[in-house]
């Protein structure tokens, strides 16, 4: 089983003191008394999410580029990209249909996992040929049971796209491009581009790319954004993308992930209700958890400075109540301890139950470590069934 509660927490005899800062009801929780009506309450508490993210002005420069066409595993598969004015290489996405599919199908805005691996982005998640990455499927055996789950969903009947964010994949920062400062202990820039694809390097890279979280996130906040806010504002644009192809359903759309994946999932899930329906996978807790004993497990993606003292963070997906929301969880999950788990679910139940929506949201453990498994593939995909077809 998961450990529950460490005796001592991350801050050392500061922990108490930080723990207090947090009440147990944000000013702009659905749980107060002050809040009766959910329509009332989304539009401030909505804003005053947005007001923390603090969102960039991030716009696509160009028309999105087609690069590639072709059919694999029963599907039809393009390669595009798009570039965007805050810099770094141009979004590249994978789209994916079952062969034969006609007409407007709904979509699955699948969203790839961190993994402390920002060298690869969305090809961790999906299989565009028999010739796998040794380190991709290395990474699909660890978290997902051997499967590329953008695949198994596509193949259900859903246009799906995966894209690199922030950071990660074609988006990643290049050695090349920093201050020599911050490669003084590695020779990624020696290395030539044939040289890229070799595990050492990957590891290496992904290693320098941990490393250099906390310098990104700083230069962020001083720049007055935040790095969720600007992941949200890159997965936003993909969305629109999505929602302007003539093969989608723009009405029926859905998103997934799981980690990183999960954690883009409460923030895109949650602000912006063109997802008509959600999962987060492997990353649902409490602002408590992410302060007290589990801060080191997790990755600057998080935060968004003050938002604790307004939202906890399972409310901030359940912005989106009273549109379908699925959270799964796993009960040995090292990334969190597993009380404030339950207490995340607990808080979103009840969201849902005052929203008189409690059939909308279905908070799910399993057995095992972090990861999205075959079976809990089946029951998110059911999910998506459900509410996007109506099965």
């Amino acid at each position: 089983m998961a450990q529950d509660l460490p005796e001592k927490s991350l801050m050392g005899a500061y922990g108490n003191w930080a723990s207090e800062m947090i009440a147990d009801l944000g000013t702009m929780s659905f749980r107060n008394t002050t809040f009766a009506d959910v329509d009332n309450w989304k539009p401030k508490a909505t804003s005053k999410a947005l007001q923390f993210l603090a969102l960039p002005d991030i716009q696509q420069t160009s028309a999105i580029t087609i690069h590639k066409k072709y059919s694999y595993d029963g599907l039809s598969i393009e390669e595009i990209s798009w570039p965007l004015s805050n810099g770094g290489g141009a979004v590249e996405a994978i789209v994916m249909k079952p062969e034969q599919a006609k007409g407007t199908l709904p979509a699955i805005l699948a969203l790839h996992d961190h993994g402390g691996n920002k060298y690869f982005g969305k090809r961790k998640i999906v299989q565009c040929s028999e010739d796998r990455h040794p380190l991709i499927e290395q990474h699909q055996q660890v978290y997902y049971e051997g499967l590329a789950w953008a695949n198994e969903v596509a193949k259900r009947g859903y246009v799906v796209m995966v894209h690199d964010v922030f950071a990660f994949g074609s988006r990643r920062v290049f050695p090349e491009d920093v201050d020599e400062v911050l490669l003084r202990e590695h020779t990624l820039k020696d290395f030539s581009s044939e040289e890229w694809e070799r595990p050492d390097i990957i590891s290496e890279y992904n290693k320098w790319a941990s490393d250099h979280e906390h310098v990104l996130s700083k230069s962020l906040f001083c720049a007055g954004t935040t790095w969720p806010g600007v992941v949200l504002a890159e997965d936003q644009i993909a969305l629109n993308i999505l929602c302007e192809r003539k093969d989608v359903d723009a009405s029926r759309i859905g998103c997934a992930g799981l980690s990183g994946g999960g954690l883009r999932t409460v923030y895109l899930g949650g602000l912006d209700h063109r997802i008509s329906c959600a999962v987060s996978v492997g990353f649902m807790s409490t602002w408590k958890d992410f302060m007290l004993y589990k801060a080191y497990t997790h990755t600057w993606m998080l935060y968004a400075p003050l938002l604790p003292r307004f939202l906890e963070f399972p409310e901030i997906l359940g912005l989106r109540v009273p549109l379908p929301t699925m959270v799964q969880n796993n009960i040995d999950d090292q990334l969190f301890t597993l009380s404030e788990m339950k207490m995340a679910d607990s808080i979103l139940t009840e969201v849902y139950k005052k929203a008189k929506a409690p059939d909308k949201y279905s908070g799910k453990f399993y057995e095992g470590l972090h990861k999205f498994d075959a079976a809990m593939q089946v029951d998110a995909f059911d999910w998506f069934d459900k509410w996007l077809k109506g099965e």
